[in-house]
């Protein structure tokens, strides 16, 4: 995107907006009687089986593969997935991509101060979440359990100057992070090479999500 901008001194000036980092959300259909199933199959299988240990700190992270377990509703969560990402990606000519994504998928249970630690997916292109239950947070922000995103250039942009920003036409959040609420019926979608976290989780209830990564078919 170009954007120009005119005074007597400039002219006009011509300004460029390049590496960008997309993220992509959308609000799924059916979404209650989605989760009501995923929630109790999700505490069934938590009840089954460990959780093993990734980025989370405390709670639950699933293990088996999570088509196995978390019946016909999970195809669901998948195939919006694999439609976001066919959105989303495109060839250098700028045409839609021909992509057959292999999707791995798994869910988080986080309950009171349980987070997850800064980190990425490697060898995956897309990653996302969908949210089975936002623990309440969606209504009451010092719940916590926000989805938070980091810079990708690193902390350089705020070094030098931290109260200053590039009129880069974005969110005036260069060289920190940008954080997300999460709500029941969320779709998120972005780089898997984006480094990103889960705030702590503060309330009563339970924060559940099913994380993803999509990767090329073999």
């Amino acid at each position: 995107m170009v954007a120009e901008n005119r005074n007597e001194q400039t002219q006009a000036l011509q300004v460029g907006y390049f590496f960008a980092t997309p993220m992509a959300a959308t609000m799924l259909p059916d979404a209650e009687a989605r989760n009501a199933e995923l929630a109790e199959r999700i505490l069934a299988e938590r009840s089954r089986e460990s959780s093993i240990t990734a980025s989370n700190m405390g709670g639950w992270h699933s293990g088996r593969p999570i088509e196995q377990w978390a019946g016909a509703r999970i195809d669901e969560i998948l195939a919006a997935a694999r439609q976001v990402a066919a959105q989303m990606t495109f060839d250098r000519n700028g045409q839609p991509a021909q992509t057959d994504w292999a999707v791995r998928a798994w869910a988080n249970v986080n309950e009171y101060g349980h987070a997850n630690s800064a980190h990425h997916h490697p060898g995956a292109y897309w990653s996302g979440t969908y949210y089975v239950d936002d623990g309440g947070r969606a209504e009451d922000e010092s719940l916590g359990g926000e989805f938070e995103i980091f810079d990708p250039r690193g902390p350089g942009v705020a070094m030098y100057a931290p109260a200053l920003v590039f009129a880069d036409g974005g969110q005036n959040s260069g060289g920190t992070t940008v954080q997300f609420t999460p709500r029941a019926g969320l779709l998120t979608l972005f780089p898997a090479w984006l480094q990103h976290q889960v705030r702590p989780y503060l309330g009563a209830g339970r924060r559940i999500s099913i994380a993803f990564n999509l990767s090329l078919k073999e």
